[in-house]
C-alpha cells in the first residue's frame, strides 16, 4: 500500500486529493487559502464549493467532483471532517484520484477526535494524495515561524524583533502572524525591535510576559500597573492568566526536576534560562501556594467570581513575593 506525501503548510499548493491535518487553525485555513488563491490565479472559471462535513448529505461529493457541462475546473472542500456524517465518510472512501480530472478535493480534518478515521486512512494509504501537516507548535518553535514569515517575504529582521514578537504575541498563532503581516506592509529595510515598539508598545508592555516579569524581579507596584493597562485597553483576563500560569508551571517544573532542561519544557535555550533564574529564592511551599491562585484566578476569570481582576492583583502580589505571605 502506498502512503500520501507529508508536507508542511507553508508548501501547500493544488493537487487532486489533498487532507488538511491538525488543530491549528491559522495554519490549515493558510494551507486551504494558498491553494484556493493559485487556483484562482491560473484557472479561469473556477467554480468552488464548500460544505461542512456535519451538513453533508450522500451523494453530495460526487455530484461536486463530478466533470461539469462547460468542464470548467473545481475546487472542492469539506470542512470539519471530524464532525463527518456517515454518509461523507463512507462516499469520500469511494473517490478515485483519477476521476478527479481538473479538481481538487481538500478534507480538512482538525485531529481533536477519531471521528472519520477510516476516511483518513484511505486517504492517507493513496501515494498520489497529499497530507498538509497543520498541528499546534510548541513555544520552542514559534521564534522559527516568525523568522519563516519573514524569510519567505524577503524581508531583514534582528532577534531581538523576534523575541519581542513572541513575548507580545506568543499565545495566538493568528494574532502574532497578523503582528508579522502589519510590519511587513512597512517601507523599513530590516525589522527591529525599536519599529515592533513602534507598532506594539503598548501591547508588548502590557503582555502577560511581562506582567509576570515585574512580579518574579519583586517589582510589585510596575506588574499591577502593567496588568491593569492590560485590563482596560481589552486584554483578556483568560489570556493574562494564561500566559502567567504558563510561566509559574515552568518554574515549577524546574524546581521539582534538577535534570529539567530546554528541551523537556519545549522552549529555547534563552527561555529556560530566563525561567531558571526567576527560581531563585522559591521554596516549595511558595510555589504550592501560588500555584493554588493560579488556579483560582483562572476559575474567577472563567465566571466563578464578578471580579476576577481581584484574584489576579492577588495572584501579582504572591508571586513578587515568592509565594510568601
Amino acid at each position: 500500500m502506498g502512503k500520501a506525501r507529508i508536507i508542511e503548510w507553508r508548501k501547500a499548493v493544488a493537487s487532486p486529493l489533498i487532507l488538511v491535518f491538525g488543530s491549528e487553525e491559522y495554519f490549515s485555513s493558510s494551507a486551504i487559502r494558498r491553494i484556493r488563491d493559485e487556483l484562482k490565479g491560473s484557472q479561469a472559471g473556477l467554480e468552488i464549493y464548500e460544505v461542512e462535513a456535519g451538513e453533508y448529505n450522500s451523494g453530495d461529493l460526487l455530484n461536486m467532483i463530478s466533470p461539469s457541462l462547460f468542464s470548467d475546473p473545481k475546487l472542492v472542500i469539506i470542512n470539519g471532517v471530524e464532525r463527518a456524517t456517515d454518509a461523507l465518510i463512507e462516499d469520500g472512501k469511494l473517490v478515485d484520484i483519477d476521476d478527479l480530472v481538473d479538481t481538487t478535493l481538500i478534507f480538512q480534518h482538525a485531529g481533536t477526535s477519531t471521528r472519520g478515521k477510516a476516511l483518513l486512512d484511505s486517504i492517507r494509504g493513496n501515494d498520489r494524495a497529499v497530507e498538509i501537516a497543520c498541528a499546534k507548535i510548541s513555544d520552542k518553535d514559534k521564534p522559527g515561524f516568525v523568522q519563516a514569515h519573514f524569510l519567505e517575504a524577503g524581508r531583514k529582521y534582528t532577534q531581538s524583533a523576534i523575541r519581542a514578537l513572541v513575548d507580545a504575541f506568543g499565545n495566538d498563532i493568528s494574532e502574532m502572524a497578523a503582528a508579522c503581516d502589519q510590519l511587513l506592509a512597512d517601507s523599513a529595510e530590516q525589522i527591529d525591535e525599536q519599529l515592533v515598539d513602534r507598532y506594539f508598545g503598548g501591547r508588548i508592555e502590557a503582555t502577560s510576559f511581562n506582567v509576570f516579569d515585574k512580579a518574579i524581579e519583586g517589582h510589585s507596584g510596575e506588574a499591577l500597573i502593567l496588568l491593569r493597562h492590560a485590563l482596560q485597553t481589552g486584554d483578556d483576563p483568560i489570556r493574562l492568566i494564561s500566559g502567567i500560569a504558563s510561566s509559574v508551571k515552568r518554574m515549577a517544573t524546574i524546581l521539582n526536576d534538577p535534570r529539567a532542561n530546554a528541551t523537556t519544557l519545549g522552549v529555547t535555550d534563552w527561555v529556560f534560562n530566563r525561567i531558571r533564574k526567576s527560581t531563585n529564592g522559591w521554596d516549595d511551599e511558595g510555589m504550592i501556594r501560588v500555584l493554588q491562585l493560579v488556579a483560582d484566578a483562572d476559575a474567577a476569570a472563567k465566571g466563578a467570581e464578578r471580579q476576577p481582576e481581584y484574584r489576579l492583583e492577588q495572584l501579582i502580589m504572591a508571586i513578587a513575593n515568592r509565594g510568601r505571605l
